[in-house]
C-alpha cells in the first residue's frame, strides 16, 4: 500500500473534489453514522461536525495518519466488530470503496441491514468499469489495459492493489429483500480524463464541481463516471 501516495491524493485538488462530491449527497444532521472502512477518517471527521459517528478501519497503518479534528469513535477492526454491535443502532452506514477489496460482500451487506434502523440509509461508493476503461484509454493512453478491462480482467489501484470491480446488478442478490436503490450519482465523470495540468488552475476546482454536480444524476453520465455513489434505503 502506498500511504504517501494516498495522502498526496486526498490533499490534491482532484482528491478534495472527490470528497466534496460524495459529501454533497450526505447532508446529515444529528444522525448516528457508521463509516465502515474509514481509511484516514476524512469523511468520518467531516460528518462528525453534526453527527454521532463511529468509524471502523482494519488497517493500522492508515490510522497512524487519521484525521480527527472533530470527535468520533474510532475502532480498529472489521466485520467481526460489527457482529458485536446491537441491532438497529445506526441511521446511516457508509461503505465507500470497500466492497471491491473483500470476498464476503453478501455477509457484510447482511450485517449492515441488521445494524440499520428501519428506513436507514446505506451509502456505497464503488468503482465503475466503464469509467475505468475511459480513464485507461484517454487519460493514461493505455489501450492494452483498457482492452483487458473490457475483457473482464481486474484493475489495479495505485494505492490499494487489485480492484475486484462489480456492477450494480451484481449486488441484487444481496440487497433485493433488504434495500431499495433510491439514487445513483456519478463521481469523477469529467475530471478523471483531464490532464492534471488543468487541475492546478486557480478556479478549476469550483468550475469542475459545478459541472460534475450538473450531470451527477443523468444516466448517460453516471454510466461512464469513474465512481458511482449508490444511496440505498433499508426496507
Amino acid at each position: 500500500m502506498d500511504i504517501n501516495g494516498y495522502l498526496a491524493y486526498i490533499n490534491a485538488p482532484w482528491g478534495r473534489l472527490f470528497y466534496r462530491l460524495v459529501w454533497r449527497n450526505l447532508a446529515f444532521t444529528s444522525k448516528k453514522i457508521l463509516d465502515f472502512g474509514s481509511g484516514f477518517g476524512v469523511t468520518a471527521n467531516h460528518l462528525a461536525k453534526c453527527n454521532d459517528v463511529t468509524a471502523v478501519e482494519p488497517n493500522k497503518e492508515l490510522l497512524e495518519h487519521r484525521i480527527c479534528g472533530n470527535h468520533y469513535e474510532q475502532i480498529i477492526g472489521s466485520i467481526d466488530n460489527l457482529r458485536r454491535m446491537d441491532a438497529n443502532r445506526f441511521d446511516v452506514i457508509l461503505c465507500h470503496n470497500v466492497l471491491e477489496y473483500i470476498e464476503n460482500r453478501a455477509d457484510l451487506i447482511a450485517e449492515f441491514y441488521r445494524l440499520l434502523k428501519n428506513d436507514g440509509i446505506l451509502s456505497i461508493v464503488k468503482h465503475n468499469k466503464n469509467g475505468k476503461i475511459l480513464h485507461k484509454a484517454v487519460f493514461e493512453n493505455n489501450m492494452d489495459e483498457a482492452m483487458a478491462l473490457l475483457h473482464g480482467e481486474d484493475a489495479l489501484s495505485q494505492n490499494f492493489g487489485t480492484i475486484h470491480a462489480y456492477e450494480i446488478e451484481d449486488l441484487q442478490d444481496c440487497i433485493a429483500e433488504r434495500f431499495s436503490l433510491d439514487n445513483v450519482y456519478g463521481i469523477r465523470t469529467f475530471y478523471g480524463i483531464q490532464p492534471n495540468s488543468f487541475k492546478l488552475e486557480p478556479d478549476w476546482e469550483e468550475r469542475m464541481f459545478k459541472l460534475e454536480c450538473a450531470v451527477e444524476s443523468e444516466p448517460v453520465f453516471t454510466n461512464v463516471a469513474f465512481f458511482q455513489h449508490l444511496i440505498l434505503k433499508r426496507k
